[in-house]
């Protein structure tokens, strides 16, 4: 465990680099130009043409050596140097916790693979988030936080190794498909869950949330903390703990060419939270939760920071298994608006929903302005389309969800059990949703609209007839 003078020095204010919005964009005329903004604005770090082999720092790939000094040392050197790559030549090389340093690019070679070490020691205690709460906690396998002009890059592999042996039983109770290792009467996150949820909510400072050791709190796979100009980029993911990407306060973030897989509890593929300037492209996503879930921040310290997500184009992505495709929610406290979404194939009986948004009356936050288009769906196991105020606690709560504005075009949907799941509140209501120029078929059951207001269908077709409203 860190020292109280480690975490006071770790745990600062979240304000280093800056927390004013990075981009400002017209709000008027044609949505799309500010999609065409966000693709042209949002540019890759620069790195110096010189690389740092993590062999040279005495790094061995016999899959048994940790490596996890030789290879801060590399980044270290690296970062003093004025930037560079740390290159993972070929082999297997074990390692704890990966803290990247402003210029940094750490390039995994395609045979390579960085291989971590599933004893919870070897990932100190740092501030982080964890479902949408700011506290110390395990180091996420790779983590930065306050750096600027970092990357993760390459063709080669980041295995977690977390299994039902290994990480995924700390969940406890789970609805999943697979075996995630815990019993009745083994210990798990839950008493912990809910004393960080009591700390966020009467506004402990973060200092003073310290969990760790005996806390069975899952650390995140790749999170880059409040940092600005980000590259995630060609890697495979496999083996998560927890979320697999999950940048948060980030500001110019490409997350692009992602392989990621993992069907353990909360194995949500990308996860940008708080996040101003995004682009994610061309991944593809085979999860055991949400494939992309865009977040803010859940309740009282989604509404402290009061960060929104925004400025996030999705295109070119492949989701399979996950309960959701393109996600919001449900960590919004902090809002969410100006998210794009096109170009992306989503197929797989494993697949809940293409479209989720799931908000309550704890979470409150307001989420507008939504535009997907061009999506292509086989198959999904539930609705197409889902608009969910009733998520988790519902109703109960004092703060009044919004969900305003969604405009979906193109949306052709082969196999769905119904077209849409839209359930506002009572003095809530999901408002303001069009269907424009979409299809879908395989349909058996009418949708389900409550609380819902200004719904609009466009040439609208369900199992081949055109259809103008939705029962």
């Amino acid at each position: 465990m860190a020292s109280r003078r480690d975490l006071l020095r770790h745990a600062g204010a979240s304000a280093a680099l800056g927390l004013a919005p990075r981009f400002a964009f017209a709000a008027e005329g044609d949505p799309w130009a500010r999609a065409a903004a966000i693709a042209r604005t949002v540019k890759a770090p620069v790195f110096p043409a010189r690389d740092f082999d993590i062999t040279a720092f005495g790094a061995k790939g016999d899959g048994t050596t940790l490596n996890t000094r030789a290879i801060a040392a590399a980044i270290a050197a690296c970062s003093a140097a004025g930037g560079g790559r740390v290159v993972v030549p070929a082999g297997r090389f074990l390692t704890g916790a990966v803290h990247l340093k402003s210029g940094v690019n750490l390039h995994v070679t395609r045979d390579a693979t960085l291989l971590f070490s599933t004893d919870p020691a070897h990932y100190p205690i740092v501030f982080t988030r964890w479902e949408g709460m700011e506290l110390m906690n395990y180091s996420p396998l790779v983590y930065a936080r306050q750096q600027k002009n970092i990357a993760l890059t390459g063709e080669g592999t980041l295995d977690g190794q977390a299994d039902a042996q290994h990480w995924w039983a700390w969940k406890g109770p789970w609805g999943g498909t697979v075996d995630h290792g815990w019993r009745e009467g083994m210990p798990d996150q839950r008493k912990a869950r809910a004393r960080l949820f009591d700390m966020a909510e009467r506004g402990v400072p973060v200092e003073q949330r310290v969990f760790g050791e005996g806390d069975f709190l899952r650390p995140a796979f790749v999170q880059p903390y409040d940092c600005e100009n980000v590259l995630i980029e060609g890697v495979k993911l496999r083996g998560a703990p927890f979320w697999q990407v999950h940048p948060v306060l980030c500001r110019n973030l490409i997350v692009r060419g992602l392989d990621i897989l993992g069907h353990g509890p909360n194995n949500d593929g990308c996860d940008p939270e708080s996040v101003d300037g995004a682009l994610i492209e061309q991944c593809i996503f085979d999860t055991g939760d949400d494939c992309i879930a865009v977040n803010s921040g859940r309740n009282a310290d989604g509404r402290r920071l009061a960060r929104p997500s925004q400025n996030i184009l999705i295109r070119n992505c492949r989701m399979k298994a996950g309960h959701g495709g393109v996600v919001v929610g449900s960590q919004i406290s902090g809002g969410a608006r100006w998210i794009f979404a096109q170009d992306c194939v989503m197929d797989s009986p494993d697949l809940w929903y293409a479209i989720r948004f799931k908000n309550n009356a704890l979470r409150g936050g307001l989420l507008e302005n939504f535009y997907y288009r061009n999506l292509d769906v086989g198959q999904v196991g539930k609705a197409a389309i889902t608009c969910d105020f009733n998520y988790e606690e519902g109703a109960d709560g004092p703060f009044v969800p919004k969900l305003r504005n969604i405009v979906i075009e193109q949306l052709r949907v082969k196999n769905a059990v119904r077209v849409l799941d839209s359930q506002g509140l009572p003095g809530a209501p999901v408002t303001g949703i069009t269907l424009r120029d979409c299809s879908f078929d395989g349909v058996a059951q009418p949708s389900i609209v409550r609380y819902t207001e200004g719904l609009r269908l466009e040439n609208v077709r369900i199992n081949g007839a055109l259809a103008d409203q939705l029962a």
